[in-house]
């Protein structure tokens, strides 16, 4: 199922009132045409308007603004989110940095499909808000589609969100060159620095005698969101499960590294199985609210990242996305546990 994008018609004005009508938690895109302006004085003066649209409803694209590469986008996401853009330790995905704490998305083979996610929610640390640039679109595919977090919250049959909001979810990884190792994860060849990050931010690390790291961390299922106060599924137990991956790739891997050693996993907080009826139903009310719409070159999607998801399509040709991120927040500073 797809879901339809809001339309906003003309140019945004300082001051425009957002239509009552518009469906809260949609996905509202503006055609720009910046008639000779400069980016940054089209962004400054929408920049009120833009963050009245992310507070509200938490997604916007913007079509049609000339931006001049990875500088000018990390240029303009400090601009728009009025904050500093953040580094990205403790990652679960393959990408490069760029200057400026800008990241290119997440360098998968184009044939995979990346699962909705609320990005580093596995983790005890998330951005507030994220940014995405199309830089180049591809011939086929490889759209970046996207999912209101409470929508899908409130479609999850009750008795699956019982059980994980009262046992969390618990996130087993093994890095090694299967997935990612440790110290692209983390950042650092230092496994002092790898000990201190994991006892600041409650993750049990434990490492093997052939130099390997294992860790183990329990969260919350969901969040309540600070604006909205609304709660939210928020984690990734259908990402990190086994049951995500294809079912050739899963018979391969336990084969060569066992149920103990795959390169991530999930459970419920207590470290029993995850039912996989569970995790299907979980992957089907994704489906049900995702909001799909096709990148065109230089389009600019803005998100609030605990109100909306994002994934990716496969795809076909060349495909180029930046994203850079800002806000910290944590399960601490929400008081979930």
């Amino acid at each position: 199922m797809t879901i339809e994008v809001n339309k906003l018609e003309g140019d945004f004005s300082k001051g425009k009132l957002i239509p009552e009508d518009m469906k809260t938690g949609a996905l509202f895109q503006v055609d720009v045409n910046p008639q000779g302006k400069k980016t940054y004085d089209w962004i400054q003066k929408n920049n009120v308007i833009i963050n009245n649209i992310l507070s509200h409803h938490g997604a916007l694209l913007i079509r049609g603004l000339p931006i001049g590469g990875s500088r000018q986008f990390g240029t303009l996401l400090q601009q728009i989110f009025g904050m500093e853009l953040l580094p990205y330790i403790y990652r679960s995905t393959p990408r490069t940095e760029l200057k400026g704490h800008v990241f290119t998305a997440t360098e998968y083979h184009s044939d995979l499909l990346i699962p909705q996610h609320n990005e580093n929610s596995y983790s005890n640390n998330w951005p507030t808000r994220i940014g995405f640039l199309c830089v180049v679109d591809s011939d086929t595919g490889g759209a970046t589609p996207i999912a209101n977090s409470r929508n899908v919250y409130l479609d999850i049959p009750l008795p699956i969100r019982e059980k994980f909001e009262s046992k969390g979810v618990m996130y087993v990884r093994n890095y090694s060159d299967i997935d990612l190792p440790w110290d692209v994860v983390f950042g650092t060849k230092d496994r002092s620095e790898v000990e201190h990050f994991c006892l600041n931010n409650n993750i049990n690390c434990e490492w093997s005698k052939d130099g390997s790291l294992r860790t183990t961390q329990v969260n919350p299922s969901f969040i309540v969101h600070p604006e909205s106060k609304e709660r939210i599924w928020f984690n990734q137990a259908h990402l990190f499960h086994i049951s995500s991956l294809d079912k050739q790739v899963t018979e391969d891997l336990l084969k060569v590294v066992g149920t103990d050693r795959l390169p991530r996993n999930a459970y419920y907080g207590d470290g029993s199985e995850i039912e996989p009826e569970a995790l299907e139903l979980i992957r089907k009310s994704y489906e049900k609210h995702t909001i799909r719409f096709s990148w065109r070159r230089n389009d600019l999607l803005l998100l609030d990242n605990m109100r909306f998801s994002h994934g990716r399509e496969s795809y076909i040709g060349d495909r180029k996305v930046l994203t850079g991120m800002a806000g910290p927040s944590s399960f601490i500073s929400n008081r979930i546990f």
